[in-house]
């Protein structure tokens, strides 16, 4: 089943969020230590009005758990839900980086796409991506956009099989990304 994220959730999103944004995290944080690493996004995950809140993460859960995480959000509201992740890195890691801007007005952005390894081949990464659709249109959004890099060809071919296009080509935190987008 698939529902709203609670800051509950914790212990299980932040790893399974790890598998789609690890080296970004690590990029954004200056650090690949995950003794800072798991409690700074435990800390994003649990804290409300930042893009990395439960407030913007689906998860699927089953009887064995959470197997799956979705993070989307107006991206209209970028800049509003990056600045306290940026502050919080800043004050307590001293550390400042500016990935540059992965989204923008006029999209429902799709942030973070993540099974966990046992529960993978399960059609549950495509069950998250329509749940995320339909909350985006259920906020009014007509459009849905992601990134995925130029050197995951995989994820490129499941995306499009589910209508997104690629829209260009990008370059964000040090590495090149397809950004796709699907009307809804």
């Amino acid at each position: 089943m698939i529902r709203e994220a609670k800051p509950a959730d914790e212990a299980a999103v932040v790893p399974i969020l790890f598998q789609a944004m690890h080296e970004v995290a690590c990029r954004l944080a200056g650090t690949s230590e995950e003794a800072v690493l798991g409690p700074l996004f435990g800390h994003f995950f649990r804290t409300p009005g930042n893009q990395y809140s439960y407030e913007n993460t689906l998860v699927y859960e089953d009887d064995k758990g959470i197997g799956g995480i979705i993070v989307g959000y107006d991206g209209g509201r970028l800049a509003e839900l990056r600045a306290p992740v940026f502050a919080h890195i800043e004050a307590q890691l001293g550390h400042s980086y500016q990935p540059g801007d992965e989204t923008g007005p006029g999209e429902f952005y799709l942030d973070s796409i993540a099974v966990s390894p046992a529960s993978q081949g399960k059609g549950i990464g495509r069950q998250l991506i329509y749940a995320a659709e339909d909350r985006a249109r259920t906020e009014g959004h007509t459009r849905t956009g992601l990134l995925v890099s130029d050197e995951n060809p995989d994820a490129q071919r499941l995306y499009e099989r589910l209508g997104y296009v690629v829209e260009a080509v990008v370059t964000f935190s040090g590495g090149h990304y397809l950004h796709l987008v699907k009307t809804l």
